[in-house]
């Protein structure tokens, strides 16, 4: 056990002197990821449209991909979880990561993630998760208007209840261009950009013309990896706060659109009034 610690602790100094070339390189399979689902997603399209008696093979198609994101996701979290009170193991990776990052990362690259960590602020979230509202109740999508306040404010309720439960620390050496407060695990900046911008490309993909949805989805995944990444760049959280903060985050949206999908078919299942 020591000497899995120890080279855990090794990798977490390995990584962090080799933080920002990783971060491209996982940049860049984050969105050849994006676009091979992407075409995974236009090949199920294609099938539906020469499958219009079966309509329920495609919903179970997105449920059982809605319900592994899910187990995935929580599976994650849990065995983050866990391992917050495994001797401090993971503790020890974590501040080992964050040390490293202290002196590997240029302060240039430091302003740079400082200023776009702004984009999952609680205020930056709650501003868009209002104007949004409004848009969509303007463009008579109530439902999705319902949809989309659920998923940003439950997660936004979901990450302060879990703060609660774990009661982590931060970082005690946080850089000067970032402030936080409150507990650290799991990251709510990074689970609110996975919900609130997972949320706007599932909106895209929905309302807006095909050209669009590659671009969404691309942005979406961009914003969202950089947003979380930057908090372990600013060193207001361990890497594990960061991690399961995605995983929560990915467990939210994925069961909010999920649900979203169910309750679409229900509706024109039972021929009533489509509100989403």
């Amino acid at each position: 056990m020591k000497a899995d610690a120890e080279l855990l602790t090794q990798r977490a100094l390995w990584i962090g002197q080799h933080a920002l070339p990783l971060f491209f390189v996982m940049l860049a399979l984050l969105l050849a990821a994006s676009c091979a689902g992407w075409w995974a997603l236009q090949r199920t399209t294609r099938l539906r449209r020469h499958n219009t008696r079966r309509p329920a093979l495609v919903l179970g198609q997105r449920f059982a991909l809605g319900c592994a994101v899910i187990l995935a996701g929580a599976g994650i979290f849990a065995a983050l979880a866990r391992q917050l009170g495994a001797k401090d193991v993971l503790g020890r990776a974590d501040q080992a990561l964050t040390d490293a990052l202290r002196v590997s990362v240029p302060q240039t690259a430091l302003h740079l993630f400082a200023a776009l960590t702004h984009l999952a602020d609680t205020a930056t979230l709650t501003g868009l998760c209002i104007v949004m509202a409004m848009a969509l109740v303007v463009l008579g999508q109530r439902g999705l208007a319902v949809g989309w306040v659920v998923a940003v404010a439950g997660n936004g309720l979901l990450n302060q209840t879990l703060k609660q439960v774990f009661g982590r620390v931060r970082p005690l050496d946080p850089d000067g261009s970032a402030v936080a407060s409150g507990f650290s695990f799991p990251s709510g900046h990074s689970s609110g950009s996975v919900v609130a911008y997972g949320m706007l490309a599932y909106l895209a993909l929905r309302l807006l013309p095909a050209r669009w949805h590659l671009p969404a989805l691309v942005t979406a995944v961009v914003l969202a990896f950089t947003v979380g990444a930057s908090r372990l760049f600013l060193r207001v959280h361990f890497a594990s706060d960061v991690m399961a903060g995605f995983a929560s985050g990915a467990t939210w949206l994925a069961l909010c659109i999920t649900g979203i999908e169910l309750l679409r078919w229900w509706r024109r299942r039972l021929s009533l009034p489509a509100a989403l």
